[in-house]
Order: C-alpha cells, then sequence, then structure tokens
C-alpha cells in the first residue's frame, strides 16, 4: 500500500500565522454555518452585505506571511533608523523604562488588552492606577482635579484653550494669548483648534501683550521652550485682574523640583507624562496630563476616576460621571474624547512608584546638575547660553558656526535642535551621562581646553547657587500617599503590579464582547516590536534620514490600508479614533472653503451614530442635525433626503457609521451618499466598523470621500485598558491638500500652511508596527476571511440567543453584520430586570458584559470578533441563557424581584464569606452558576458600585489604604 506525503507547502504551513488568529476551526465554522443554514464565508457574505457594495476581486496586497517571516522583514527594516542620542527636547525625552514595568504592564497582555473600565466591579486594578496617576499629577501641578490622562500635550493645550472659553468671565473677550516660547506644535494644535471655533489666537510675548489686548485665557510653557524658567506670578495676576484664566504647559520632571504652577495660581495645568518611564516611540504614544480647580470639573475633558462605595460600604473606584459625557450631550458635550492612554498613564503613575518622592528628586536633580556643568563647561570655553535660568534646556548663541557645529554633533551620534539661524537647543535627560556632557564640550568648543567635569561639579557644589530661580524652588513635599512610599524593592514593585493586574478582567481571561469596540486577538507577534530600541528610542522630530526604517513602514501601511479602503491617500497624524473624525471633518471644511463653499455648515448625522460625531461636528463649528432612523434601525432614507432638501444650500457633510451602529448593513448605503453628493456634501463614514469591510467593500467605492480607521479596532491595536489608540483618515484625492500638516517636520507638501492636529507628525508612531505586522501575517486574503468570520461569529451568537431574547435589528435576510443588539426593555417592564442586573451578572460567569445601554438604551450590543472559538461563543451564549432562566424565575414569581442573583450580582468573595446569608438562592448558585467556574474563577474584588454616591460625594484623589480593609 503505498502512502501519499504532504507536500512542502503544506509542511510550511505549521508557522502559518491565519489560524491562530481566527477562533473558530475550519470544522467549527462549518458547523456554525448549518445552525444558520449555509454551507460557506461566501453564502454568508452574500446574505449579508448589499451586492451594490459588495467586491469580487481580492485586496492588492500580499499573501499572509508567518510570524518569523514578518519579524525578520520589520527587523530589517527597522535596522535601517540610526539611532543617535536626541538631546533634541521639546517635549520628548529618552527614558529609562524600569525593566519590571517594561516586563510586567507594557508586554503584559493582562495589562495591555483589557478594556476601558466602564465596568467598575472587575476594573479595580486599573482603576487603581489611575487614580494613583491623577494623584501624581494633583501633588506635582498643585491644582484640585486631574483627569485619567488626554491623548498628548499639544492636544491638552487645544483644551485647555476651549475650557477658559467656557469658563472664562471674560466672557466678550475672543482672543486666547499664547506665548511665543511654546513647543511650535503645541502652537499649531492651538491654532488649528481655534479658527472653526472663531477664537483668535494671537502669539507673543505675553508679559507684554497682556496690558494690550482683551483675552480670555493666557498659556505660558513652564520651562518654555528654550528652556529658559520665568516667574509667571504677576502675570497670572494680570490675566486673573482682566478675569481670563492662566494655562501652564508643564515639563513633569522639572515639577519634581520647582514650585507648581498652581502655588503661582494657575487655572489650568497640562503637559506629558513621557518622560516618567515611557519611551519617545517617535512620537508616541504616551499620556498626556490634565489638571484644574475644582470649580471647573464639569468642563473636565477626557475621563476622571472617582472614589465611590460598593454595596457593602467597600470603598470602590468608578469612572466619574462626565466620562460618557459626549453620548449624552453629544453636540454640546465638553469633548469628543473617546480614547485616553490608560495604559501610558499608568506605566507613568508606576514610574512615580517605584521611584517615589526621594527617587524621582534624585532623577530630577542628576539632571539638572549634568544641564549646569554643561553650562559652566561651554561658558568657559567662550560660548555664550542664553538662558539665565534652566532646569535641563539650554539655548546656546553661536553665530555663523552654528551649523557646523549641528552637523559635528550628528557625526558623533547626537541630535541637537537647531533654533532660528544662530542658535542650538540642547535638552538633558534620564539618559545623559557624564560622558555625554564631555562629549557635547569636544562637539562644542573644537580646539579648545577641555573642562574638567569634577572640577566644575566641586566648584557648583561649594557655590550652593542654582540655576533654579530661588523664589521658584518647589517647598511643599510630593507624592506623600503610601502608595509612592512603599513599593521600591522589584520584589514589592511586582507583587504591587500583579496585585493590581488580579482584580481586572482581559482578553487574557476569557473573551470582551463589547460592541462597537473589537476586543480581537492582539496577537504576541503583532505586540514584540513596539519595545524594540529601534522602535522606542526614536525622537519624532530626529532628521528623517534617521528614520529610513519608520518611514518606509509607514508608507507601506499607507499602501496597506489605501489597499483596504480604495481611498487616494492616508493622513497618520490623527492619534485616536475621535481626533480622526476630527481630522476628517477639518478636512472637509477646509476643502468647502477652498472652493467658495465656506457657508456650508451643516451635518447631517443618524440618531444611532456615535456620541462623539457630534460633538466632532461641533469642534468643526457645524450645525448637527439629525436623521431619523426606521424601525429596522437603518437610516430614514425619506427623512435624509427632505433635510438634504432643505439644507442644499449650506449641507457641508453626512456623518455616517457603516455598517450602521446598530449592527446592520444599510441596503441604501451607496444612493445615500449619492443624496449627499447631489446636494453638494461630502460624505465622512465612521471607521468604527470597518472591521465588518476589510476585503469585502471598501469605502471609496460605496461613496465616502473620508475615513477614518479605528487601527485599535480593526487592525489589532491593542486597548490598554482605554488606549492608547490611533485614527488615520483615509481621503479621496480632492482633499489630500487639506488634511494636517506639521510645524516641525512637514508630512503634507500639497500644503505647507496646514496646521497640526497631534503633537508629533505622524501621532503614535511606534503602535502603527502592531498594525503593520497584522496586515503583513494575514495578507489579502486573511483579511477577508477574518471579515467574513466576525460576521459568522455574530450571526451564531445572534441565532443562538434569538430564541431568548429578542434580536433588536437585523438586515437582509435577517442577518446582522458583525455584532448584534438584544433588547431587554421588554423584560424590565414585566420583571424589573434591567441591562446593568445582566451586565452585572455576566461577571459572575466570568465575562465583560457587552456595550450597555448604547445605542439604544435598554440593550446590550454583542461583538464577538473573529479571534474567539466556538467553545468560547458557547459558554457566552450557556451564559446569556441561564441568565435569561434566572429572568424567568422572577417573572414567574420563583424567586423575589429585588432579591435575588441578578440584582445583587457581581458576587464577591465577601459575599460567600457572610456569616449572615440570608439570601433566597445559594451561595453555589451566586458565585459558580457554571461547572466551568470551578475549574477557573475570575472573582470581583468589589460589589456593585454605587455611581450615585460617587457623582454625589465627587472625590478623585488616592484613598487612605484603611479604607480599603
Amino acid at each position: 500500500m503505498s502512502h501519499t506525503l504532504p507536500s512542502l507547502q503544506q509542511l510550511e504551513q505549521h508557522d502559518a500565522f491565519l489560524e491562530r488568529h481566527i477562533g473558530p476551526s475550519l470544522e467549527e465554522q462549518h458547523a456554525m454555518l448549518a445552525k444558520l443554514g449555509l454551507d460557506s464565508l461566501d453564502a454568508l457574505t452574500e446574505k449579508t452585505l448589499p451586492a451594490s457594495i459588495r467586491i469580487d476581486q481580492p485586496l492588492t496586497l500580499a499573501s499572509s506571511a508567518s510570524e518569523t517571516e514578518v519579524l525578520e522583514r520589520l527587523k530589517g527594516m527597522m535596522q535601517k533608523n540610526q539611532l543617535k542620542r536626541s538631546m533634541i527636547g521639546m517635549g520628548f525625552y529618552d527614558v529609562i523604562v524600569p525593566n519590571v514595568i517594561l516586563r510586567n504592564v507594557l508586554e503584559n497582555p493582562g495589562w495591555y488588552t483589557a478594556y476601558t473600565p466602564y465596568q467598575p466591579e472587575i476594573s479595580q486594578g486599573r482603576l487603581e492606577g489611575l487614580l494613583t496617576f491623577q494623584q501624581m499629577i494633583l501633588d506635582l501641578t498643585g491644582l484640585d482635579l486631574a483627569n485619567a490622562s488626554l491623548l498628548d500635550e499639544a492636544t491638552a493645550a487645544a483644551e485647555a484653550m476651549t475650557l477658559c472659553k467656557r469658563m472664562s468671565k471674560a466672557k466678550k473677550a475672543q482672543v486666547f494669548l499664547v506665548d511665543e516660547q511654546l513647543h511650535p506644535q503645541n502652537i499649531s494644535v492651538i491654532q488649528t483648534r481655534a479658527e472653526p471655533l472663531g477664537i483668535e489666537v494671537v502669539v507673543g510675548k505675553v508679559a507684554e501683550l497682556i496690558d494690550q489686548v482683551e483675552c480670555f485665557g493666557v498659556l505660558v510653557q513652564y520651562p518654555n521652550t528654550q528652556g529658559e524658567i520665568e516667574n509667571y506670578a504677576e502675570l497670572i495676576h494680570k490675566a486673573h485682574a482682566k478675569k481670563a484664566l492662566f494655562c501652564a504647559a508643564a515639563d513633569l520632571m522639572a515639577l519634581v523640583l520647582l514650585k507648581s504652577p498652581g502655588d503661582l495660581g494657575a487655572d489650568v495645568v497640562f503637559g506629558s507624562s513621557q518622560r516618567f518611564g515611557v519611551p519617545m516611540g517617535y512620537g508616541g504614544p504616551a499620556a498626556a496630563f490634565f489638571a484644574t480647580r475644582d470649580e471647573f470639573k464639569r468642563s473636565v475633558p477626557g475621563r476622571i476616576i472617582g472614589v465611590s462605595v460598593d454595596a457593602r460600604g467597600k470603598t470602590a473606584l468608578r469612572m466619574a460621571m462626565q466620562t460618557r459625557e459626549q453620548h449624552i450631550r453629544r453636540e454640546k458635550a465638553t469633548s469628543n474624547i473617546c480614547t485616553a492612554q490608560a495604559l501610558l498613564a499608568n506605566m507613568a503613575a508606576f514610574y512615580a512608584v517605584y521611584h517615589g518622592p526621594q527617587g524621582l528628586h534624585t532623577i530630577a536633580s542628576r539632571i539638572h546638575r549634568l544641564t549646569s556643568l554643561l553650562a559652566a563647561g561651554l561658558r568657559q570655553g567662550g560660548i555664550e547660553v542664553n538662558n539665565t535660568y534652566w532646569f535641563d534646556t539650554l539655548t546656546l548663541n553661536l553665530g555663523a558656526q552654528r551649523d557646523q557645529l549641528l552637523a559635528r554633533a550628528a557625526q558623533a551620534g547626537i541630535n541637537l535642535r537647531a533654533l532660528g539661524t544662530e542658535q542650538l537647543g540642547i535638552s538633558c535627560d534620564e539618559r545623559t551621562t557624564r560622558a555625554e556632557i564631555e562629549t557635547l564640550w569636544s562637539i562644542l568648543l573644537p580646539g579648545s581646553a577641555q573642562p574638567d567635569l569634577d572640577a566644575l561639579d566641586q566648584a557648583l557644589c561649594q557655590a550652593g547657587t542654582s540655576a533654579l530661580p530661588a523664589e521658584l524652588l518647589r517647598e511643599q513635599a510630593i507624592l506623600t500617599h503610601p502608595v509612592f512610599n512603599t513599593h521600591h524593592s522589584e520584589t514589592e514593585m511586582l507583587r504591587y503590579l500583579k496585585r493590581l493586574e488580579n482584580k481586572d478582567i482581559s482578553l487574557a481571561h476569557s473573551m470582551i464582547p463589547l460592541g462597537s469596540c473589537t476586543m480581537k486577538l492582539n496577537a504576541t507577534a503583532e505586540m514584540i516590536p513596539v519595545t524594540w530600541p529601534e522602535l522606542a528610542n526614536m525622537h519624532p522630530f530626529a532628521p528623517l534620514e534617521q528614520a529610513a526604517g519608520y518611514q518606509q513602514m509607514l508608507q507601506e501601511l499607507e499602501e496597506m490600508l489605501k489597499a483596504v479602503t480604495g481611498f487616494d491617500a492616508i493622513c497618520m497624524q490623527p492619534n485616536s479614533g475621535a481626533q480622526g473624525e476630527y481630522a476628517g471633518l477639518l478636512a472637509i471644511r477646509n476643502y468647502l472653503k477652498a472652493q467658495g463653499q465656506g457657508h456650508r455648515n451643516v451635518c447631517l448625522i443618524p440618531t444611532s451614530a456615535h456620541g462623539t460625531n457630534p460633538a466632532t461636528a461641533s469642534m468643526v463649528d457645524m450645525q448637527v442635525v439629525l436623521v431619523d432612523c426606521d424601525a429596522e434601525g437603518n437610516v430614514d432614507v425619506a427623512d435624509l433626503r427632505a433635510k438634504a432638501d432643505a439644507h442644499a444650500e449650506d449641507l457641508a457633510c453626512l456623518m455616517i457609521t457603516y455598517p450602521s451602529t446598530h449592527g446592520v448593513f444599510e441596503e441604501e448605503i451607496v444612493e445615500i451618499c449619492e443624496i449627499i453628493h447631489q446636494h453638494g456634501g461630502q460624505v465622512y463614514m465612521d471607521g468604527a466598523n470597518l472591521n465588518a469591510q476589510v476585503g469585502l467593500s471598501l469605502p471609496a467605492a460605496i461613496g465616502a470621500d473620508v475615513s477614518h480607521m479605528n487601527l485599535h479596532k480593526t487592525f489589532c491595536i491593542p486597548h490598554g485598558g482605554g488606549g492608547p489608540g490611533m485614527g488615520p483618515i483615509g481621503i479621496k484625492a480632492h482633499l489630500i491638500p487639506h488634511v494636517a500638516n506639521h510645524p516641525v517636520i512637514a508630512v503634507n507638501n500639497d500644503n505647507p500652511e496646514n496646521g497640526a492636529v497631534s503633537a508629533a507628525p505622524w501621532g503614535s508612531a511606534s503602535i502603527l508596527a502592531i498594525s503593520w505586522v497584522y496586515i503583513a501575517l494575514m495578507g489579502a486574503a486573511g483579511l477577508r476571511q477574518a471579515t467574513q468570520v466576525a460576521i459568522l461569529n455574530a450571526n451564531y451568537v445572534a441565532q443562538s440567543l434569538s430564541e431568548h431574547y429578542p434580536i433588536l435589528y437585523t438586515g437582509r435576510n435577517g442577518r446582522v453584520a458583525h455584532e448584534c443588539i438584544i433588547d431587554l426593555r421588554p423584560l424590565k417592564e414585566r420583571t424589573g430586570i434591567s441591562e446593568e442586573d445582566v451586565a452585572k451578572r455576566l461577571m459572575d460567569f466570568g465575562f465583560h458584559a457587552p456595550t450597555m445601554s448604547f445605542p439604544v438604551p435598554g440593550t446590550l450590543m454583542i461583538e464577538p470578533t473573529e479571534s474567539e472559538p466556538k467553545a468560547e461563543l458557547d459558554r457566552f451564549i450557556q451564559a446569556m441563557i441561564q441568565i435569561r432562566a434566572e429572568i424567568a424565575a422572577v417573572e414567574n414569581g420563583e424567586i423575589d424581584a429585588e432579591n435575588n442573583p441578578l440584582k445583587h450580582a457581581p458576587h464577591t468573595q465577601a459575599d460567600l464569606m457572610d456569616p449572615n446569608w440570608t439570601r433566597p438562592y445559594t451561595r453555589e448558585q451566586a458565585a459558580f452558576p457554571a461547572d466551568w467556574l470551578k475549574e477557573a474563577k475570575v472573582w470581583p474584588s468589589v460589589n456593585r458600585i454605587d455611581n450615585v454616591y460617587g457623582d454625589r460625594n465627587l472625590f478623585c484623589a488616592c484613598v487612605p489604604v484603611s479604607d480599603y480593609a
């Protein structure tokens, strides 16, 4: 008998990535399709997607490759980067990431795969880390209230401006005063944000302008972009006398030594926490901080972590009320921010925890001492140092020899900052060494006798003088809470991090079935490059020729995304989905103005849209007009046409999510886009659900003019507990001249006048490698299959649950897209059991809840993604069926309507230990409602949290450790 051996090609599939990314095996896919009455994924596609949008030809992408091949290729590419020592500064600094944080947080899926902590009972670890971040910021800024991070320093500057506009008592003033010594990227983003809002930004010497201009706010950099430290007390007094608010962009490390801006009287203090142990990453991600006065708490952008109590009266943390304000207040929201930088905020907080106040003081003092030694040596050699005072940055007046010395530094492997035509900037940081100072002397003092570092150091010590102004030295103690004074050995720190991690549910535990959020696999191979030095340690303003590897990766990713979407170009700068929305609408606005159609300002938005959509429209001064949806959840085309007719002269655009937020493919989407174009408007397609289109349809071919892509959803950048993210936009050719540029490194040669929307030219560039690796691993066929399996998994869940819960919306042939909505409102009317009760009860089964009450109140939106295997889907389905049986028991009067497992969920170990247990159900039913939980159980660390108590008693700083007892 002969045996046929497999071919070499078949044998080589052992390292194929596709089967590792897609959860259900081929056999499982066939079983799931059979439940749907179908025989293939292509048949499901035909039954689900309108024929008018389907593409038959494969994407113009390479074939899938193995993990080994892809990582080797990217490694070779990134080795083209020239990792010179960057002493450019400008808000970006080289750091030393403590290894215990690098390995156990940044490289740990228990931290990076968790979702935004909307379900706080299973998110207490992340929340505690973010509360620690807030406490750190409060201590260093001297203010009353801090949020749990923003996207970057420049966008935080824009948020500071708009807060001042809302809260200043100088109501008639339209001017925002910006000091000319701000970092240029901060100025640019402020100017970009201000123009649509009718705010006049005046840039200059604010100390002089304050007496000449009526303004609602003033902004300075502390220390300023050239390193000078100024006492702003008098300026703050003058601003307040004019009823203007005062803002400071502050350096967090400098604030360890300097008097806080809050103590000087500032109203808003913001900046970047990057230098607290977060790599530069060619621009990000890193968490911005934002602090202000308590009286402005209702106007603070982003998320705030607050303290409340659980059902047992135990201290518990959750996100405060304004967290989802954009969904509630829509175009009246304070901000469109939906993605913060939670993972990086936690890293910065843990950096402070690990080093403690004394460790931070030592690091900051060492940076300052080395800078002062550098200055002393340069002055000894005859170079003019422009600064009177400094922390870590010097500006040198070099005259005609500036360019020659700049080139000498580059040849020696050091990047310095060119200022004007004759000045040079040097910024020291945590990685600066004695040897580097001596190297800088040899570069900048050629032919001169080299200074003696030890002798200069001794002289500085004996003189006892400081380059920090005496009246601005910090007097108040910082970081006095025990959390900053306990975990200084690696053993203690490791256990602290693990204790927090154990309080959270992440993808390392179970499926996170959040609709509209796409919690798919973030494969290890995709994550590995993020911490390579070639990616992590590149300064965003390094000369382009030094970033050849990065530039190649960016260009290739742009081509990949163009192939996936059909657009003519990609703008990579927006560093979140919400930023992508803003950048896209801004491009439309700029285009219409250039066509002499600047009066067009109406933005049509379906009632089902994300809350960020109307908030974003208001940021570019568009008037939001809502479009109705029909009973099936689709856009009401007749209402759309009527409103397009009514606003034909002033229609700017339509914002539409596709497939819809209701989880269906709109049959009339092509007609919808045509209606907008016929009336002179542009179509903005919200890319929140792009993962249901990849390989099956092209947004540009459907009719979109611009669309953002949530790379942290569709293309596998992990959520990290609420950020980072990236939201690049795809654009048609006519919009190319109208997208963002950058003042430091140009990224849009078609229009050099365009401003920036984010701090760095390519946003959070380091995490773009994740999406590049994902697409390279999957290839054209793999991406199509992933989309089809995502739709299969969603339909399998919907079909399985439809016998127990009503599915709110379905599309053609009764199919859903990549997510489905189950309607709990009829059950709530009959039993009093709410969607929140179901969400909390799922925690007892070891699951994170689906998206709750969005887009329709009283519902749960479920998205399983393509990464979950059939066994996990079945486990979730079983949990939901058992919960339905518990609801039925309430409905039938078999169990009390208030005293039941749903109303008391989630159950904790404290419940099982309670000697006074008197509930009419067993402890086993409470905590072990399914057999699989006896094998492995994820325990909520607190009982149900009282959100109302927390909002009525808003407290957003660290609480005494004893309160957790």
